[in-house]
């Protein structure tokens, strides 16, 4: 039994659900965002929730079951309100700044580096270490933060680099002479 995809997913106020086969479309503030499930889960809305069940029993429902529980609470709560990503610069020299949709990385290579934000996500830089990373959906906004993330990644003897807010670096010990 999927402990996640036992429990309904609620609707908030002014968010609305539709379901037309296997496919939900939750309306919301912020955003009108869909998801198609597989034909191994039935999704059933009633009295203001979202229920999932496995169709059988076989390995692959099971997996979907959870799954897709909780690809519709993302759902509903990008929806809402925002999810969020904050990126922090550590290095001497090393910033970003914002010229329109490009953001722009000083990271100790020969080049800056000129990343493209798409579309769907909005990044704020407030201090030149740091950086924030919105959007209502989770997928692509964690995908952005780790694209930016992998330019230089925290190395582990000074802990240089570009590191999720409150991310922890174990910091290795350097020769011994």
């Amino acid at each position: 039994m999927s402990r996640i995809g036992k429990q309904p997913v609620s609707l908030p106020d002014g968010v609305t659900a539709t379901l037309s086969g296997q496919t939900i479309e939750v309306k919301g503030p912020k955003a009108t965002k869909s998801f198609t499930a597989t034909d191994d889960v039935t999704i059933v809305i009633e009295d203001g929730q979202v229920s999932v069940t496995p169709r059988g029993k076989s390995k692959r429902a099971r997996q979907q079951w959870g799954m897709t529980r909780t690809v519709i609470s993302n759902l509903v709560h990008g929806s809402k309100e925002n999810f969020k990503k904050e990126l922090e610069i550590r290095g001497v020299g090393y910033r970003a700044q914002l010229q329109g949709n490009v953001l722009k990385l000083n990271l100790g290579l020969s080049h800056d580096v000129d990343f493209h934000i798409p579309e769907g996500v909005t990044v704020t830089v407030p201090k030149p270490t740091e950086m924030v990373v919105e959007g209502t959906d989770k997928q692509l906004v964690g995908q952005v933060a780790a694209n930016i993330r992998d330019w230089r990644r925290p190395e582990p003897y000074k802990g240089k680099g570009i590191r999720y807010k409150d991310e922890y670096i174990f910091q290795k010990e350097g020769k011994k002479k």
